[in-house]
């Protein structure tokens, strides 16, 4: 089935010249633009990395350098592709972990601020991990009853892209409640509660540098809010101040901030440090 769609779905996947957030660049984005009145919107960018392919992507995913050498840069359509994806949710195959984590580095890079946190992020793989724990060309043939390499090419963007759409409805079609006795193997066509099914972990930014702690008593005790809900603070995740309450190291230490803004971290890491900063300085006033 379908997911009941409360606004429009992204499903999208990336090529890139590598897995490093900050120093490799996207060369292929295809995403499915899904409505909720049913109607589907497809597109395929290739994208000037303005950077060499090094042999082995082209030989992994078929894009060449000359492919490429007149395509536009992630710079010139970011405004547009931000423009397209207003308002929208996010699916992708890993893509919480990669997909995500690029794709917002790519446009901070452009000087877009493109604010995923306003947007449900479903990732089909998390959901397959979490009932069935195998890669996408497995879960194809589990959820679709076909063999990928019958249907589609691998590694590239557009043919993962329609895969890993078709490989989402069959997820909701196999774990539909009716369908599913057991509870816990159950799973609403509900994107509040896909998005949340694809959370795998509690971290602040994407590239996992800070990340969120329940906040307690002296005693041990949870903190609540107004709304019943455990109160939470942002911790550092590396380094000298590892699990150190980010809001006390900028007051105790504030030449940490400007080396984390001058040294090799990605952009939304920087951005997310930026904010607490800011937050912080608002609340003293």
């Amino acid at each position: 089935m379908k997911p009941n769609l409360t606004k429009p779905l992204v499903i999208f996947d990336l090529e890139t010249t590598g897995l490093d957030l900050v120093k490799d660049r996207i060369i292929q984005i295809s995403y499915i633009k899904a409505y909720p009145n049913g109607e589907e919107e497809r597109k395929n960018i290739f994208v000037n990395p303005g950077k060499q392919v090094a042999p082995e992507i082209t030989q992994l995913t078929g894009i060449t350098n000359e492919m490429l050498k007149d395509a536009p840069t992630f710079k010139s359509l970011a405004k547009t592709l931000a423009k397209d994806f207003e308002g929208c949710d996010f699916a992708g195959f890993n893509s919480n972990h990669f997909d995500i984590p690029m794709l917002a580095e790519e446009f901070l890079r452009a000087g877009v601020d493109y604010d995923f946190t306003k947007c449900r992020l479903i990732d089909v793989q998390t959901i397959f991990h979490k009932m069935e724990r195998r890669n996408l060309a497995a879960a194809y043939k589990f959820y679709c009853g076909r063999k990928m390499e019958d249907d589609f090419e691998a590694h590239r963007a557009d043919q993962d892209t329609e895969a890993t759409w078709r490989v989402l409805q069959g997820e909701l079609d196999r774990y539909a409640p009716g369908v599913q006795e057991e509870e816990e193997r159950q799973l609403n066509n509900d994107m509040d509660e896909l998005a949340a099914f694809s959370k795998v972990n509690d971290n602040v930014d994407f590239a996992g540098r800070i990340s969120w702690q329940t906040m307690k008593d002296a005693n041990g005790e949870v903190l609540l809010d107004e709304n019943g809900n455990p109160r939470r603070q942002e911790v550092f995740n590396f380094g000298k101040y590892k699990g150190w309450v980010v809001s006390e190291v900028l007051q105790r230490d504030p030449g940490y901030f400007s080396w984390m803004l001058s040294s090799d971290f990605t952009y939304d890491t920087k951005q997310v440090l930026t904010r607490i900063r800011l937050r912080e300085f608002s609340n003293k006033k």
